[in-house]
């Protein structure tokens, strides 16, 4: 009757670590592969721009990029030359080539 009582133990303590490990499994794949996805994507997207291409700000500001140092842009606001703002990489959302935008 004990040995009984003692094995169904056993395999109980082994069911509930084979769910932890599924939960963690289920937590990995709909949370932090597609985070390194996007994170994947956002670096090359920002490591491709270049001088010319037309970005998308986080804050929702459309310019062109007119100079490109290791962290920051340059990018020019609007139709007057004088609006231009440096900014980290970090800040662009999105970048489209000029040929793309046909």
């Amino acid at each position: 009757m004990i040995v009984a009582s003692e094995a169904a133990a056993g395999g109980s303590t082994v069911m509930m670590l084979v769910w932890i490990v599924i939960m963690f499994a289920i937590m990995y794949f709909l949370m932090i592969r597609p985070q390194k996805k996007e994170q994947k994507r956002l670096t090359a997207m920002l490591g491709a721009m270049e001088v010319g291409d037309a970005v998308v700000t986080t804050g929702g500001f459309y310019g062109i990029v007119i100079d490109i140092t290791e962290e920051d842009v340059i990018v020019e606001f609007g139709n007057n030359k004088n609006c231009r703002i440096p900014m980290k990489k970090a800040a662009i959302s999105q970048v489209e080539k000029p040929g793309e935008a046909e």
